[in-house]
């Protein structure tokens, strides 16, 4: 949805690719994940959350196997398109920006890209709009990819590791990181 209403849908309809072209993980995400090894992904367009994700690659929850330890930058690079459980902050997040604050409307639940298929496009672009994340965590990622320092307690950090990855900042958005109390 958002990425329809605030950007494809806003493109002139001549200059707009075709619907045909865009393609989301829906449906079977076996079939989805296959599809990369039958066509050429050139670009792919994903956002950063509040929990450094990208396309709800969220960070993974601390129990079972990675209880006391996330998962090497090499073992959540295997996750492939798949539904995922959304960080509390995730669900606060889509309430604060797309569900009008209520939290309790907002799925606790996504069909997310993995990053199988991530690297698999040839290009991925990052959009900063400044009000999905803050401006220390836009700053911390772009430095972490910039400094090649993956992480995946910050999955945005393991595009550090993809040869071609450009962020694109709305200026206004970028903002201070200073403290304010109000």
């Amino acid at each position: 949805k958002a990425d329809l209403e605030l950007c494809f849908h806003r493109i002139e309809k001549k200059l707009r690719m075709p619907d045909s072209q865009l393609h989301f993980p829906v449906g079977n995400l076996g079939a989805y994940s296959k599809s990369y090894a039958e066509v050429r992904c050139v670009i792919m367009q994903c956002g950063q959350g509040e929990v450094k994700h990208w396309a709800f690659n969220d960070p993974l929850p601390r129990k079972g196997k990675h209880k006391d330890q996330p998962p090497s930058p090499a073992e959540y690079r295997k996750l492939p398109a798949r539904i995922v459980e959304l960080h509390p902050m995730t669900v606060i997040q889509n309430a604060r920006t797309s569900g009008g604050g209520q939290v309790q409307l907002v799925p606790t639940q996504a069909a997310s890209v993995g990053p199988v298929e991530t690297w698999k496009a040839e290009k991925v672009s990052i959009w900063h709009a400044g009000v999905h994340d803050n401006p220390f965590g836009m700053r911390l990622t772009t430095l972490m990819i910039s400094q090649k320092a993956p992480d995946s307690a910050v999955p945005m950090s393991l595009l550090a590791e993809h040869p071609n990855v450009q962020f694109n900042f709305y200026r206004p958005g970028i903002g201070t990181c200073a403290a304010e109390m109000h």
